[in-house]
């Protein structure tokens, strides 16, 4: 009888985080933004789930839960701050780390799952793992993009000022962008400006690409590029990135880690 409570309230703590991924996630794709009240429900009914199923059957966990969480914050925090994350990706993650600390074993006992020790013990490392694999898929398809648009339209990549940039903001630039019209740019919100212009001594606008384009001064920044267009300075297809939904990889990163495990694990064992 205990075994099933244990087992119905790990199967509890998955389908709640399924369901406030999968609402934020959608979220995050429609507006590009998470209402604050979504993590408010979910942290403390994770933590209250999570601590309850611990104090029943798990007492000595707990120093391993606080030890889980606490690593998952820091973790998000210091991408939050490097850039490297959004809020909603750190709250998500940190969610996370208070509702499935560890591999829910025993909900996935006949899934031939391949369970590394950080999947058991730092479940949500392994599905920052996984998601971050994912959307490096997404990077390979914007490269081919860029290649076959090349190809295309016999149009050079990078033109004018552009040529001076070095090489590694380059490859950046083509696997997280893709040009469009200035009119695109004004006309969707979630799609942020790769490049900027500023003036030069002889008081034409000088284009340079932007690395991590940001919400703040966007605005300004394609008012910019368009005064720069319609001088005639700079042609109409600028370097933009689609600021990718990442709580949609997040979720896809749990998925996959709860199914199969750790995909980067399974990979390195296989090389091994």
């Amino acid at each position: 009888m205990s075994e099933m409570i244990e087992e119905s309230l790990e199967g509890i703590r998955v389908l709640v985080s399924l369901i406030f991924l999968c609402y934020s996630s959608w979220s995050d794709y429609k507006t590009r933004e998470v209402n604050n009240k979504v993590w408010v429900l979910f942290a403390p009914l994770a933590l209250a789930l999570t601590l309850s199923e611990l104090l029943l059957y798990r007492v000595s966990d707990l120093p391993l839960y606080a030890i889980c969480f606490g690593l998952t914050a820091a973790f998000a925090i210091v991408l939050f701050y490097a850039g490297g994350f959004g809020g909603a990706d750190a709250k998500a993650l940190m969610c996370l780390a208070l509702a499935m600390p560890f591999y829910p074993e025993k909900l996935f006992m006949l899934v031939p799952v391949e369970t590394s020790p950080i999947t058991k013990n730092f479940f949500p490392i392994s599905v920052f793992s996984n998601s971050v694999l994912f959307a490096a898929f997404t990077a390979i398809a914007m490269l081919f993009y860029n290649l076959i648009w090349r190809l295309r339209t016999h149009e050079e990549l990078f033109e004018g000022d552009h040529k001076n940039e070095s090489i590694g903001k380059k490859i950046l630039v083509l696997i997280t962008g893709y040009k469009v019209s200035v009119r695109k740019l004004k006309e969707k919100w979630h799609v942020y400006p790769m490049e900027d212009t500023e003036e030069n001594w002889e008081n034409k606008p000088k284009r340079k690409l932007v690395i991590m384009p940001k919400d703040e001064g966007r605005t300004e920044i394609v008012e910019r590029i368009d005064a720069a267009v319609r001088s005639g300075a700079i042609p109409d297809r600028v370097w933009a990135t689609p600021g990718l939904p990442m709580l949609i990889f997040i979720l896809a990163g749990l998925i996959a880690t709860l199914l199969f495990g750790d995909i980067v694990w399974i990979c390195i064992r296989i090389v091994l």
